[in-house]
This record gives structure tokens, sequence and C-alpha cells, in this order.
């Protein structure tokens, strides 16, 4: 049993206003769920994002200062299937770049698919997948002369409150040498029109991803939650730039989670916070890095200005 998720899950239920961590929602179905979620129409998060690793290669490559001679290790955080990365590596590979993709991943499964894909679609492409928490296998990085490019793509970071997100920020900042960079892919702040169906679709998609995770916890901590009796509810506040998901309890019930000895109690309309997803503009992003010695050297945005990924170095 994986002790980790079975505190962490304890926690979140236990706390006044219950939550349950997004890191979470990835196992074998969870991440099939999310690569649906990421060719629904209403999710524009991806497609921005390929856009402009598709169509602006090349500037992303001049904006990250790269030299074909010294080798450098492209290390992804949260690499999932890595269809927006392999545009980005066939042009490095292609032009006689030097370096090794080292993709990490919470999902074991997802890097198990995505070096098989890598192997067949870019074969002479050297590639070392590492399974785990991002920032072990950083400050192992950390100890090597060679220059590290971390990505850190679709809006990741977003998942983090703000207080979080200056936390990554700083154990980065700490675990790369002077001159290191980081493609931080973010979504920016836009309309409620925009933004809601992205979490609200209407095949219903991301309703079953956030449900995962209760079956998760049925199967792995043998609780007894019965997911029609939750619905799906995004909620985005324009102003403030954040979109929250909550799973919302039909009624009142008593849950058991067998492994924990425990029962969690809810009330009808009590709700469970699933995931939060941060929109950033300059200003938001320079607030986060303040503390760092990250600085924003460049920013692309896809066509419709959707989406941004800002070049940061580390001075």
């Amino acid at each position: 049993m994986n002790r980790n998720f079975q505190k962490d899950i304890d926690l979140g239920l236990s706390a006044t206003n219950k939550t349950l961590p997004s890191k979470y929602f990835y196992d074998e179905i969870g991440d099939a769920l999310f690569v649906e979620i990421m060719n629904m129409p209403e999710y524009y998060l991806t497609n921005a994002e390929l856009e402009i690793f598709k169509n602006q290669t090349q500037e992303l490559i001049n904006a990250l200062q790269l030299h074909k001679t010294p080798f450098f290790k492209l290390v992804e955080l949260g690499a999932g299937d890595g269809t927006k990365t392999k545009q980005l590596l066939k042009a490095l590979d292609h032009q006689d770049y030097n370096f090794r993709y080292v993709p990490i991943d919470i999902s074991e499964n997802a890097l198990k698919h995505l070096k098989v894909s890598i192997n067949q679609e870019l074969p002479t492409v050297k590639i070392n997948p590492k399974q785990g928490d991002y920032f072990n296998v950083l400050a192992d990085l950390k100890a090597s002369e060679y220059s590290i490019i971390v990505l850190f793509l679709g809006s990741n970071i977003g998942n983090l409150s703000d207080e979080k997100a200056k936390e990554l920020i700083s154990k980065l900042n700490d675990n790369l040498k002077t001159g290191d960079k980081i493609v931080l892919g973010v979504d920016l702040i836009k309309p409620k029109s925009i933004v809601l169906p992205a979490y609200n679709d209407a095949q219903g998609i991301t309703k079953r991803f956030n449900l995962n995770l209760l079956t998760r916890i049925n199967n792995e901590l043998e609780a007894d939650f019965e997911t029609d009796t939750f619905e799906h509810k995004p909620e985005y506040d324009e102003e403030e730039g954040i979109a929250r998901s909550f799973l919302v309890s039909k009624k009142d019930q008593i849950i058991t989670i067998k492994s924990l000895d425990k029962t969690f109690r809810f009330k009808k309309g009590e709700k469970i916070h699933m995931e939060t997803s941060r929109k950033y503009n300059d200003q938001i992003l320079n607030g986060i890095l303040a503390h760092s010695s990250l600085k924003i050297m460049d920013r692309l945005t896809d066509s419709q200005n959707l989406f941004a990924d800002y070049i940061l170095e580390k001075c």
C-alpha cells in the first residue's frame, strides 16, 4: 500500500474544508481520461500550447539561447504523453543539438508509454525517464556539470495556490545552477465563457476524471464511496483568475475507509476541493518569482493569446 497516498487522503478528508490532492488523479485510468480531456474541443489549453511548440519551435530554441556543441539535459516535469515536447525534440534532433531528454512523472505508466513512443518516433533521441518526485530527481541533477533546461508545461503550476507556487519556484530555484533555464507554460487570464467549459465538458470526461479518484480510494484504501452520490462542480472567479473544481455530496452520508479504520461524514451540499487552476499574467507571475533568482527572459503566446510559455533563467 502507498503510505503517502493513505496519509494524504486521511489528511484531506479530515480537514474542516475537505480536499483531495490532484496529484493522485493519475493512475492508469486517470492517465487515459486526462488524454481524453486534452483532446476535448472545450479544453483549449493543450491545443494552445501545442500551437506554440508546433509553429514557434525555432523561436523557442532561439529564446532558450541554445548552442549545438555543449551537452545539456532537457528535463520535463510531469511529462505525460509528451505530445507537445516531441515537437521540440524533433527540431533539436534534426538540428544536431547534443542533449538528453529526462522526463519525470509520478505515473510509471505514463513514463513507460512515453519511452516506447519516443523510441519509435524519434529513435535517435536519448531518453532517460525518471519516476518520482520532481525535486528528488532535480537534486540529483544539480550536481551535474551540464546545463539544464526544465520544461514545466500545461499550466501545471496553476494547480497550486500562489503560496504553494512560490514554494515550488523556490525549490526549482534551489535545484538549478546559474544559467539554467525553465520553459514555464501558463494559462492566461480570460473570460468565464472560455474557462468554465474547459472544466465541465459536454461529454462529462472531466467529471469521470474527478470521480475516478474516489474509485481509486475505494480500490486501494478499501473505502465505500458511491460515485453517483457526488456531482462535479467547477467554479471560476474572473477577477481573481482562479478556477476550482469540486465534488459535491448529493446527500448526507458516511464514508468508511477500512485501511484507515475511520469514517468521514458528509452533509448534503458539502464540497471536496479537487483541483485549483490559477490563470496568469505578467504581474501575477512576477509576484510568484519575486523572491527567487529566476527572471523572465522571453514569452511566447499562441495566436489567440490564450496561453503563454515563459522563458525563465536563473541569474
